[in-house]
């Protein structure tokens, strides 16, 4: 929690067993103090090896001790001045440091696969979130933070993003806030065609998507919107809004990759036979529009169900179904 060390730590599992459950459960019995995190560490470790009859290396009982005098002497003098000059909240900033991983008996840290020019993206990130810290103007909660950091980096160790299929620039370095290029559609669409075409007259042939995302992310999906260019067909609706059941919290889940929601409305802007409309007025396309179509669309499918995305989507067989079934009804 952003309160964290003065609100213990919060500790789930994904699975069904009670007796993981159980464990997790007795970590309330932990007296809070300097080194709660690793006290919490410590029964969790020794609770596992007793449940599933494994040997406990020693160190785990030394955990949450403190440092041999000799160690302990020797890190003193060589971070006095700096301890001085640290802020007394210094644990809560554990969240937002900047810290390079070493790989360990040859396993792979998070940051293997990603580009030098990525991998500078990140750290710029976390320093902008440890300098926002310091002077109180966190944004975005920890939890969507989190997760959007480990969608960023999935994308940049992804084979798609680095074989040119699309690319994602952060705006003003928000990690709230996307731009997407899909730089490759299906070439036996219409729509690559107009691609080609518009590059030749105006040097672009990518379309421009924007991603913004709330603080309840991933558990409320982004909105997405068409920048550029303005497209009929497609399922884009006015102001950029795309019409799919994904992008809405009926639709969406959690468990969804930012990755694969691109993928996805590259597939369907395809199937929707999308064109680009050559000479059409570009501000038609604004997020203040494109929020308002997307309340309007969101409104009338809770009102009339599946029906409305069978519509949009172009899904008549679905459609057909559902009439007949409910004449069956009558």
């Amino acid at each position: 929690m952003e309160s964290y060390p003065a609100v213990p730590p919060i500790w789930s599992v994904e699975s069904d067993d009670p007796n993981l459950a159980a464990i997790l459960e007795r970590l309330v019995e932990v007296k809070k103090g300097n080194t709660l995190l690793l006290q919490h560490l410590k029964r969790i470790i020794s609770d596992l090896c007793k449940l599933y009859n494994l040997p406990q290396h020693p160190d785990v009982e030394m955990l949450d001790q403190p440092l041999p005098a000799e160690q302990s002497t020797q890190e003193e003098g060589s971070s006095e001045d700096e301890d001085e000059e640290m802020p007394e909240d210094t644990e809560d900033l554990d969240h937002y440091e900047m810290k390079e991983e070493e790989p360990v008996d040859g396993k792979k840290t998070e940051d293997d696969g990603i580009g030098k020019e990525n991998l500078a993206i990140l750290e710029k990130i976390k320093q902008n979130q440890r300098q926002d810290y310091l002077n109180g103007a966190v944004s975005g909660s920890v939890q969507a933070t989190d997760r959007l950091m480990k969608e960023l980096r999935d994308i940049y160790r992804s084979p798609s993003f680095k074989g040119g299929n699309y690319a994602v620039e952060l705006v003003s370095d928000s990690l709230y806030d996307w731009n997407v290029k899909l730089l490759k559609v299906d070439e036996d669409s219409a729509l690559h065609n107009d691609l080609q075409i518009l590059k030749e007259k105006e040097g672009m042939d990518f379309i421009l998507l924007n991603f913004s995302f709330k603080d309840n992310f991933p558990f409320d999906p982004p909105f997405v919107r068409v920048v550029s260019p303005v497209l009929s067909g497609g399922y884009v609706l006015g102001g950029g809004a795309i019409c799919m059941e994904l992008l809405t919290k009926q639709g969406w889940s959690s468990a969804y990759s930012i990755e694969s929601v691109i993928m996805q409305i590259s597939a369907t802007l395809v199937k929707g036979k999308a064109r680009v409309q050559f000479g059409a007025n570009k501000n038609q396309y604004s997020l203040t529009r494109a929020q308002q179509s997307y309340k309007s669309l969101v409104q009338i499918h809770e009102k009339n169900g599946e029906m409305l995305w069978h519509l949009c989507s172009g899904r008549m067989s679905g459609l057909v179904k559902m009439f007949l079934h409910l004449l069956r009804d009558v």
